[in-house]
């Protein structure tokens, strides 16, 4: 069982960018989490690393706007903390690992977990003035929020977690 919120506090306590008004800070994860258990209903996603994805994906981002290598160093703090702040076998902490180090590179995906933590971040895209694409979705679910151009008749799915 892994302790989130002592893993949370773990990471907002590091120094970084982050500002009352960074769109790549914690209000961003929190959504992203919230957006990768609901397409998990549908996708069987491994819980846990979809979870520890939103945490972890854009964490030591440097910067808001051009920061290519993010990703990778968000996988590095993520496996700075495992076996200490939390536990995660190893297939799964390899997804956990190339998930973040390629989220923004990456376009599709046909593992369920990693087109889970995928899909759920792309469906954030609003809060950069970017309209969520259909297209750039793996998953059916996530096609079809986007294509609805809202997830909030979805939301109802969040509140069983």
């Amino acid at each position: 069982m892994i302790d989130y919120s002592t893993l949370w506090q773990a990471v907002l306590a590091l120094p970084s960018h982050r500002t009352a008004f960074s769109v790549h800070g914690p209000d961003h994860w929190k959504r992203v989490e919230r957006n990768a258990l609901i397409l998990a209903t549908e996708s069987g996603a491994d819980l846990d690393v979809v979870r520890l994805f939103a945490l972890f994906h854009d964490s030591r981002r440097i910067n808001e706007w051009e920061d290519p290598e993010h990703g990778a160093r968000g996988a590095a703090l993520a496996s700075s903390y495992r076996g200490t702040l939390y536990q995660l076998p190893d297939e799964s902490f390899e997804i956990l690992h190339y998930a973040c180090t390629w989220h923004t590179s990456g376009k599709h995906h046909e593992n369920p977990t990693i087109a889970t933590c995928w899909d759920a971040d792309r469906l954030d895209l609003d809060r950069c003035g970017i309209t969520p694409d259909p297209t750039y979705m793996s998953m059916a679910l996530a096609k079809k929020i986007a294509a609805h151009g809202c997830i909030d008749p979805w939301l109802y799915l969040a509140k069983h977690f």
